[in-house]
Order: C-alpha cells, then structure tokens, then sequence
C-alpha cells in the first residue's frame, strides 16, 4: 500500500488538520507516514495545502507528483491539484465554494462535487467543513479505519477541545454518507 493524497483550501479551512488527522490515523495503524505543509504567510485566507503518504514501506520522499486522491475545498486548489490526480484517482470538491459552471474535464478521474460548506452550515459550524470532506475521503479509497480516525481527532483536539469531538464525528459520518 501506497496512498498519496493532497489537501488544499484556504488558510482556516482545516485543510492541514484533516492531513494531520489521517497521517495520525496511519501511525495508530502502524504504517509510515509523511505529512507536508504548504502555505502561505498570512494567518487566514491565504491558501493551505499539504500532501500526505501513507505506506507499508518507507517513504524515500513527501513530494507528491500523482495523487490517489485530492481534496479540493475551493475553487484555486481545484484549479490548481486537478492535474496532480494520477489516473484512476479521485478529487473531491466542495461544490459550496467552486465556480457552478466548473468543468469536469478528465476522463481517466473520480469526481466528487459535494456541497461541503453547506453542509457544515446545515450542522451549525462551518469549521466541520474540513471534517465532512475528510469522512467523504475515507469512504472513497479507505485510507485507514475510522476508529483510528476518532482516535486521531481526540488526540488532535486533546481535553481542552473534547467538546468538539461530537460534532466533528457527526460531521466526518455526513462526509461518509455523502459519499455513498
């Protein structure tokens, strides 16, 4: 196994949360993980984005150049990582936040339009948002097992923040849902 995943919004989107999530995920599960930052100097807003490796094997690099999977949370990271998706991969995209006449111009990929924004609305926290897309990601190509995901997030979030814990489960399982 060798699952390579990029992803990318805004700064304040939780883009490298949900990477952080899934490389804590995999270590729990024992594999090797590479989790790779990007982003620019502004504290919100400006664009985030991180790869992602998780094997069986070492990793000789963090460099991604084909993706299985990328999540797209607004219109620049669509833009920009639709090309990195190797074929037989998949982006998943937050409909909330990308141009409505946006082609779906690769034939040899997933595409997954989901209304992410709105849904976190629905739940009353646009901060899930990162949550939904990372329940949709695991859904789709299994990456590890949701418990190691639960795991994850209440490490991640620790005591201070185990009142959002719930939440962010309800909005990982909508992402599930979604994407079946």
């Amino acid at each position: 196994m060798n699952t390579k995943l990029i992803f990318a919004g805004y700064g304040g989107q939780g883009a490298l949360l949900s990477g952080q999530l899934i490389a804590y995920a995999a270590m729990l599960e024992d594999k090797h993980v590479t989790w790779f930052p990007s982003y620019g100097p502004e504290m919100r807003g400006g664009a985030a984005n991180c790869s992602v490796i998780i094997s069986d094997k070492r990793i000789g690099s963090p460099i991604i150049q084909n993706a299985d999977a990328v999540i797209a949370l607004n219109q620049p990271s669509f833009d920009k990582f639709e090309a990195q998706v190797k074929p037989g991969g998949v982006i998943i995209y937050n409909t909330s936040m990308t141009d409505a006449s946006l082609k779906e111009s690769r034939t040899d990929i997933k595409y997954a339009g989901i209304p992410i924004s709105e849904m976190a609305n629905e739940l009353g926290n646009l901060k899930v948002a990162n949550m939904i897309a990372l329940g949709c990601l695991n859904e789709i190509i299994s990456c590890t097992k949701n418990e190691s995901l639960i795991e994850a997030l209440k490490y991640k979030l620790g005591e201070k923040k185990a009142n959002l814990i719930e939440l962010n489960k309800v909005a990982m399982e909508k992402g599930k849902e979604a994407a079946k």
